[in-house]
């Protein structure tokens, strides 16, 4: 089955950096679309970043262009996101996304917090 964990998530300093790393599973990774998602407490979860298949294109929220890296190893069936020049409203939950077949995937997310 379609498995997606997330991890690297943590307190950070306003300005600081953090590297969120997915492991997939279950399907084969290198031939989808991975996203990565946030959702912050009290507001709906929104698109963060999200790259093809082979890595040749990625496409990012305005907010966080310039500031986020979304990369991915498909020999290792992991999707990266380098976050940069953290923010306090960066704080959320990250999620990372995939459709795979007729369904949406979702693993169980990775806290961010941004606070001095």
């Amino acid at each position: 089955q379609v498995q997606l964990v997330e991890s690297g998530g943590g307190l950070m300093q306003p300005g600081g950096s953090l590297r969120l790393s997915c492991a997939a599973s279950g399907f084969t990774f290198s031939t989808y679309r991975m996203n990565w998602y946030r959702q912050a407490p009290g507001k709906e979860r929104e698109l963060v970043a999200s790259i093809t298949a082979a890595g040749g294109s990625t496409d990012y929220a305005d907010s966080m262009k310039g500031r986020f890296t979304i990369s991915r190893d498909n020999a290792k069936n992991t999707v990266y996101l380098q976050m940069n020049s953290l923010k306090p409203e960066d704080t959320a939950v990250y999620y990372c996304n995939a459709w795979v077949g007729t369904r949406d995937y979702w693993g169980q997310g990775t806290q961010v917090t941004v606070s001095s």
